[in-house]
């Protein structure tokens, strides 16, 4: 069986959580979580890096900071996962979704300026598959209307855009480090904060709405109260398995590469020949290889060939029921414009195994297999 999806393991990280355990300092915001934070500013650039329970709690956090409140309006992609919505239904603002290219299935940056409107606040990209969004674009459009930018780099850790690291153009950036991601903690994440000017109140939210982080620097005498929050920091055991990871970024990047690379060579003639589409990545885009995908040419060949793919023991996945067409969607929001390519893309895109230590050979096999169902 090769399955979709097998968390990270360098080797390192038993001996990292042994060590947290051995500190007594299990809770939140001790070394791991330090030495974390460190690598993510130094990778990245940003103001400040703070780890988090989650991808959806740094989103949350996001729109906390952002300031959203009942009568906003937030512009999405329909084609994501909940988490981005729901951060900011949560704090009463009304969903714009608008549609996605459909060659990178990020959003349509050429629709965003006209799904404004003066109740507009917040843009949220999403880069999907860890390419980046056309950042340039998207980061004029909010300066012109005075718009935040929440940047869901949720699978885009290490990916850039014109050099600059995905989650840290925009004002925030979110990753996750869940365990489908390159890079795992189990559950966890991390807000990335552009600016020095919101780091304060950042710290405030993630520490339950208290100054605390300020008394552990030793600027004030006692911590209090101060501004809502909630608890958002992981344990350091989460942050000792992630930091092991983290500290072979480029290694196991490298390795996921290598998986894709292949990928991509072996089914290039069936896209050659209209069969199926293979991913596409703009040039001024470096991704991490998080996924590998091929768009078939309809829902019953996908449905088909998933089902062809797990009778030779290959695990495949499909992709985010759109957001506009959920229950859920339908109450908080609406699509602005033409569906041209959201449900199109749902309906066709196939997912296949990737993993650090996948390894050439069942590659190769993943492949044989779908020419096989072509042929």
């Amino acid at each position: 069986m090769i399955p979709f999806n097998r968390p990270p393991f360098i080797g390192t990280e038993k001996e990292y959580i042994n060590q947290a355990i051995d500190n007594h300092k299990i809770c939140g915001d001790g070394e791991f979580s330090k030495k974390c934070h460190t690598w993510l500013e130094n990778r990245t650039g940003v103001s400040k890096a703070l780890l988090v329970t989650s991808g959806s709690t740094a989103l949350d956090m996001a729109a906390i900071l952002s300031e959203i409140g009942p009568g906003d309006e937030v512009i999405l992609p329909s084609y994501t996962f909940v988490s981005t919505a729901n951060a900011f239904v949560l704090r009463g603002a009304s969903l714009v979704f608008v549609d996605i290219r459909p060659d990178t299935q990020n959003i349509d940056e050429k629709l965003i300026e006209e799904a404004i409107t003066e109740k507009t606040k917040v843009i949220a990209p999403v880069h999907y598959a860890g390419v980046g969004c056309e950042m340039d674009t998207i980061m004029d459009i909010a300066k012109q209307h005075g718009l935040i930018v929440v940047e869901d780099a949720a699978q885009g850790v290490i990916s850039t855009y014109k050099g600059k690291a995905l989650g840290s153009i925009g004002d925030y950036g979110c990753y996750s480090f869940h365990e489908t991601k390159n890079y795992s903690m189990g559950e966890g994440g991390a807000l990335m904060i552009r600016e020095e000017k919101n780091v304060d109140k950042a710290e405030i939210i993630r520490e339950k709405g208290t100054d605390r982080s300020r008394f552990l620097k030793g600027m004030i005498d006692k911590y209090t109260w101060v501004d809502m929050g909630s608890s958002y920091l992981p344990s350091d055991i989460n942050a000792a398995y992630l930091y092991a990871q983290l500290e072979e970024a480029d290694m196991i990047n490298a390795n996921r590469r290598a998986s894709w690379d292949v990928y991509y060579e072996m089914l290039t003639p069936l896209a050659e020949t209209g069969r199926i589409e293979l991913p596409v990545v703009p040039e001024e885009c470096v991704h991490n290889s998080h996924m590998f995908y091929i768009k078939t040419a309809d829902l019953d060949e996908r449905t088909a060939l998933a089902a062809f793919l797990k009778e030779n023991g290959i695990g495949s996945a499909f992709h985010y029921v759109p957001l506009h067409s959920a229950p859920a969607g339908k109450k908080f929001g609406r699509f602005h414009g033409e569906d041209r390519y959201t449900t199109n893309t749902f309906e066709r895109l196939l997912r296949l195994p990737m993993y650090y230590g996948l390894g050439t050979d069942n590659v190769e096999f993943v492949c044989e297999k779908v020419k096989e169902f072509y042929r």
